[in-house]
């Protein structure tokens, strides 16, 4: 092959190497091909079974659709809550996509994809409870997700708290007397009463405001671009609002999403 050609050949790849985006080069992934993110599996309307005993949820329809845009296979990883930043920073997955608070905190441990649902944390009481806003938890004994930011606001308000590894115990809990209220996120309390029908209510105020964001292993800034990219196609084109309205009836995409890179 002349010189001339083989030159040119060198100079085209160079162009083209520099024209493809960072992430597209492939995402950091620990099994190349496979997305394997880690849920709980018990946090209805994040993750649940359906009738036929599949995953189902906010997070997983989300999480499957980031990794169909990517061009990889969706694979769950079913583990604790209490689990889930030790198995991130272990490399046990490759993302959390169960439903986890973006915090200052927690930032400080990981990267988080862009905000990808907003929501807030209310109080669960019975029907006949003399608690009516997060002031009346003085004293009580209130049920909360371990190491969640909403045992951290029960024990700010003067409450005892009650750490649960399962949403469902802490609620189970509150219908069966053993607790005085439960503090959980908005969406998640809603679905529950909705679906169970049970004989408890939500307060009208917020304890808090958050967004939710999937949590990744520090370092691995092509993965994140590659499922912040994914997430900004899917609100834009319709899809985020079809696959979420479906369960909850409304559209949770954050107005003003907090951004993996301010």
């Amino acid at each position: 092959m002349p010189l001339k050609t083989i030159a040119f050949a060198l100079a085209t790849l160079s162009t083209l190497a520099l024209a493809v985006p960072a992430w597209a080069a492939g995402p950091e992934l620990l099994v190349p091909g496979k997305l394997q993110a880690a849920t709980e599996g018990t946090f209805s309307p994040f993750s649940m079974r359906a009738p036929d005993g599949t995953l189902d949820g906010l997070e997983i329809r989300v999480m499957k659709e980031v990794a169909r845009r990517m061009g990889v296979e969706y694979t769950p990883v079913l583990i604790k809550w209490d689990s889930l930043l030790i198995g991130l920073e272990a490399d046990q997955f490759d993302v959390i996509s169960a439903a986890m608070d973006i915090t200052p905190e927690r930032q400080k441990r990981v990267t988080f994809a862009d905000g990808w649902l907003e929501s807030g944390g209310r109080i669960l009481t019975p029907k006949s409870s003399p608690i009516r806003s997060a002031e009346d938890l003085k004293g009580k004994t209130v049920g909360a997700l371990v190491s969640s930011t909403f045992s951290k606001i029960a024990e700010e308000k003067g409450a005892s708290v009650k750490g649960y590894k399962a949403d469902a115990d802490a609620i189970q809990d509150l219908v069966n007397g053993n607790v005085d209220a439960v503090i959980t996120d908005s969406i998640a309390g809603a679905w529950a009463i909705k679906e169970a029908k049970l004989p408890i209510v939500m307060t009208d105020d917020y304890v808090s405001r958050v967004q939710k964001g999937f949590a990744i292993k520090r370092g691995k800034p092509e993965l994140t671009a590659a499922i912040d990219k994914a997430l900004a196609e899917m609100v834009a084109d319709g899809t985020y609002a079809k696959l979420t309205s479906d369960l909850i009836g409304f559209d949770p995409a954050p107005k003003e999403p907090i951004r993996s890179q301010p």
